[in-house]
């Protein structure tokens, strides 16, 4: 992973970089889910094949996850401590909308706030199948960071990462107009 920018702001920090979630050195990174806890596609296939596949066994387990809510599971043999997934479609390779996205952001750093996470990485949520255009979904996502940040008790510090160029410039210019 690269470091591209970062900011800090009322109660945390907000970096981007570029590269591959599941590489993130934090407590928890992020699986924008499906509400069935399925990881078939996109970054939860990519959470599933480098963590391991007991990440998805406890993910369906405590499934149904509705839109708007969120669970911590193991990270397997990533390096972070939890996967937290936050569905931001019902159904797996579903589109999506961006009140889905914010209330997913928000579920996220609910539960990374409950589990005492101090960092946790998002990717591009709702930018893959779920349809968003980049830079409406991360103009989304660091308005919802932003404002969780200013009255959270543990986390600290949010990790953006873009997988693709696109995504790293989306969220470097959401970032650069906080």
């Amino acid at each position: 992973m690269r470091f591209i920018l970062g900011r800090d702001l009322e109660g945390g920090r907000i970096e981007v970089w570029e590269g591959d979630i599941t590489d993130a050195d934090v407590d928890a990174i992020v699986n924008p889910a499906n509400s069935l806890g399925i990881m078939g596609g996109g970054v939860a296939y990519a959470i599933k094949k480098k963590g391991g596949a007991e990440i998805e066994k406890e993910a369906m387990r405590k499934a149904p996850i509705p839109v708007g809510s969120a669970i911590a599971t193991t990270a397997g043999k990533l390096k972070a401590r939890y996967v937290v997934h936050a569905p931001t479609m019902e159904r797996p390779a579903g589109r999506t909308s961006l009140d889905k996205v914010k209330r997913a952001v928000r579920a996220a750093l609910n539960v990374a706030e409950d589990v005492g996470a101090e960092s946790i990485a998002f990717p591009g949520m709702g930018t893959g199948v779920g349809g968003l255009k980049a830079e409406e979904a991360a103009a989304v996502i660091v308005s919802t960071v932003v404002e969780f940040l200013r009255g959270s008790r543990n986390v600290r510090r949010v990790l953006l990462v873009g997988f693709t160029p696109d995504l790293v410039e989306a969220f470097s210019k959401a970032l650069e107009e906080t």
